[in-house]
């Protein structure tokens, strides 16, 4: 049975990125298609990889940081990389729970300075 292989239009489609993110993926050599003459196709590897990209960079990872472990897989196997994933994860949870607490407080800041502002308004004459 053929393998399910996407072209460059498709895998834009089905990922949503822009050809120039595609290309850019393929520069930095996170994805490698296979090339027919100027036609690339995407196998099951790299639509794998592609998902793991995005997904890795929806938590907040660096394209470098993805690179390096997408790299761990070919070089050293499925244990190596999902102790590095454990790390890398632990890492990204601690900084996203700062981002957070930051977020909180400037919330909380933003909505202090509008209320005070909204109770000047109603104190003082609006003409003025």
């Amino acid at each position: 049975m053929a393998e399910k292989r996407l072209s460059f239009k498709e895998m834009c489609a089905q990922f949503e990125v822009t050809p120039r993110t595609l290309r850019y993926y393929e520069y930095i050599e996170l994805l490698s298609p296979e090339k027919e003459g100027r036609n690339r196709f995407y196998g099951a590897r790299e639509i794998a990889r592609m998902t793991l990209i995005l997904r890795g960079r929806r938590f907040g990872f660096s394209l470098e940081e993805i690179r390096q472990w997408l790299e761990i897989y070919q070089t050293r196997g499925t244990r190596p990389q999902l102790e590095s994933w454990i790390e890398m994860a632990d890492r990204q949870l601690l900084e996203l729970t700062r981002q957070r607490e930051e977020l909180g407080h400037t919330i909380d800041d933003l909505r202090a300075l509008r209320d005070e502002a909204a109770e000047l308004l109603e104190g003082d004459d609006p003409a003025t």
